[in-house]
């Protein structure tokens, strides 16, 4: 599953151009599946609560693998739209539903070294899936490469076929009582900003990386695929020590915070540079600080909730990751459009830069209070 939508971020951006559409397309293309994404986040993670996380798993994967021929199929950029949005609806339930499976399963204090472990599977696929499209780009079609990767949802499915059902928990259908629960916990504000901080970068770079390859630094798809590639496995690498470092600190908000400032001056560096080898050298160079971020996020998203509550807690982690996915490029591919990929990086960057800031101070107002809370 992961390898397919590694396909689907590889060839989206390239096939709204090939049908016409700029880059404030290209941004809307993202915007609204990840925002869609957002929306359905908190309701999916309830239903996982409450029907079982594998019940949700299984219908996720099916709406993605839909998606994913649809995507293949369109000929049109707002058909495009109308099927990145079903994307978006099989993505917050898998979200939802795989993390809040794991984090049931392991000791708390190796739930970073846990996620570390998913989020590289999701870097693994992210490594093959954009490689092999770039590679089959020879022989196949963009519409054609998306419409055979939906394979691979169907193998996904069939592997979460061999999962053990657990009943969901009778946790009635107030959302209201554990969502109040988990918002009103002292760390749930520096969560909440330091995901929408990372997100607004990373959602940014990765919806505009393969156009801007394309028109900036004059790379061929092959080159493209290569360099989205080897941020993967800078970004895999990192995981596993990255989730050891985070289980062992004791609060995680500093981290977050001096995290997020290094990889928002990487992104203000980005459009200064030229050619393939100097670009892939500073992304990989800093993804892997990205990386420990997100797995400190999720650990500090985990730790806000109980076990009747987790899926919602990783649908609020869902749609505060989508929320920035989808905002930061619709935000900055519109001054991209109009001022060009130096502003748009650049403000990109500054407001990275404002949302770790607002993180340090939200984490030193709550370190000063004398009740301990979830760590951050």
């Amino acid at each position: 599953m992961f390898a397919a939508l590694g396909v689907r971020s590889f060839a989206l951006p390239l096939r709204v151009v090939e049908l016409g559409g700029d880059k404030v397309a290209v941004g809307l293309i993202f915007s609204v599946g990840t925002v869609t994404a957002a929306g359905l986040s908190l309701p999916a993670g309830f239903l996982a609560d409450r029907f079982g996380k594998r019940t949700l798993l299984l219908v996720s994967i099916t709406i993605g693998g839909l998606a994913q021929v649809g995507l293949g199929v369109a000929q049109s950029v707002p058909l495009l739209l109308l099927w990145q949005g079903l994307a978006g609806v099989g993505i917050a339930g898998a979200q939802a539903a795989l993390m809040s499976s794991l984090v049931d399963v392991v000791p708390a204090g190796t739930v970073g070294r846990a996620l570390g472990w998913l989020t590289l599977a999701f870097q693994v696929g992210l490594l093959t899936g954009p490689a092999l499209a770039g590679i089959s780009l020879h022989w196949l079609t963009l519409g054609m490469a998306l419409e055979i990767s939906a394979a691979l949802f169907g193998l996904a499915l069939l592997l979460t076929l061999g999962i053990r059902a657990a009943p969901g928990r009778e946790v009635g259908w107030n959302l209201i009582a554990p969502l109040r629960e988990i918002a009103g916990r002292r760390a749930f504000a520096v969560a909440a900003v330091g995901m929408l901080g990372a997100t607004v970068l990373w959602g940014t770079l990765q919806a505009y990386l393969p156009v801007y390859g394309k028109e900036q630094l004059r790379l061929s798809p092959e080159q493209i695929g290569y360099l989205i590639a080897l941020q993967a496995v800078a970004n895999g690498l990192a995981r596993i020590p990255g989730g050891r470092i985070v289980d062992r600190l004791p609060r995680r908000g500093l981290l977050v915070a001096i995290g997020l400032s290094v990889y928002a001056v990487a992104i203000a560096v980005l459009p200064h540079l030229e050619g393939f080898w100097a670009t892939t050298l500073l992304l990989t160079l800093s993804v892997p600080i990205l990386a420990t971020v997100y797995i400190a996020l999720s650990v500090l998203f985990s730790n806000l909730s109980t076990a009747e509550t987790r899926g919602v807690a990783m649908g609020l982690y869902g749609m505060v990751l989508y929320l920035g996915l989808g905002f930061g490029p619709a935000i900055f591919g519109t001054i991209m459009e109009r001022s060009g990929y130096l502003a748009g990086f650049t403000a990109c960057a500054a407001a990275g830069l404002l949302l770790a800031g607002l993180t340090a101070v939200l984490r030193s107002s709550r370190v000063r209070l004398p009740r301990p809370a979830a760590a951050a």
